[in-house]
């Protein structure tokens, strides 16, 4: 399959603010997102799209591939259709930039998933750790028998009513789709649950769209918050 990653990247954020060029390790964060994608010989293409100009004199200087796309968009879903319209791949990756542990065997574990031609989207899932399990910053998953989720939820799910233990699994910051989810992911309001969760990938299983999740076994921090930043540099160093 000819895949190419997209990493949305919009400067805008409340909770870390301007955390796409915040310093990690001598690197803006979204360079350190680039440069792990990129170690996947899977990909085709690997693109930044961002819609400031910061981005983009931050992605020419250190000679990263980026596009300026509209700032109109309310989603990293909606800059990755952007791109497909431009951009012909079978499978378009959603790597989220703030996401610095991204590694190549997740995002090889992610098109096993898409090997299968009815799967539309994909995502990944991996074992919660304990301090995720009550976070609300680390979404939890729940899943059907066939490997589709039923729900993604910064609530703690299942819960755990009579103390039996279940198996908690954190949603990762990647997806891939193939053309014609995308375009119809632009083409749904934003729905209640998306809203109410500020979760987009909620608009395809609200509007019957399946999601179907492949486990790894490698977890991410995504970066949120100055703590997230904090445990970030903390593991890159160890590496």
């Amino acid at each position: 399959m000819k895949t190419i990653a997209v990493i949305p990247a919009r400067l805008a954020s409340t909770r870390l603010p301007r955390k796409m060029l915040r310093d990690v390790m001598g690197k803006p964060l979204i360079g350190v997102v680039y440069e792990a994608v990129r170690l996947s010989p899977l990909l085709s293409e690997v693109i930044i799209a961002t819609d400031s100009d910061e981005i983009m004199s931050a992605c020419r200087q250190h000679g990263w591939n980026a596009r300026l796309t509209s700032s109109q968009h309310r989603s990293g879903t909606e800059r990755v259709h952007e791109i497909s319209n431009t951009e012909s791949a079978d499978v378009y990756i959603n790597v989220q930039g703030d996401e610095p542990l991204v590694r190549a065997e997740q995002i090889g574990r992610l098109l096993q998933v898409m090997e299968n031609p009815a799967v539309q989207v994909g995502t990944l899932i991996t074992p919660a750790a304990d301090p995720d399990i009550a976070n609300p910053n680390a979404v939890k998953v729940v899943t059907d028998l066939k490997g589709r989720a039923l729900y993604f939820s910064r609530a703690t799910i299942p819960f755990d009513r009579d103390n039996s233990n279940p198996r908690y699994f954190k949603h990762l910051g990647l997806y891939a789709y193939r053309k014609p989810a995308l375009d119809k992911f632009v083409s749904l309001s934003e729905s209640f649950l998306e809203n109410s969760e500020r979760l987009e990938q909620l608009r395809f299983l609200e509007n019957g769209i399946p999601i179907y999740v492949g486990e790894t076994p490698y977890d991410s921090v995504g970066v949120d918050t100055e703590e997230d930043l904090r445990r970030v540099m903390e593991i890159l160093k160890t590496r």
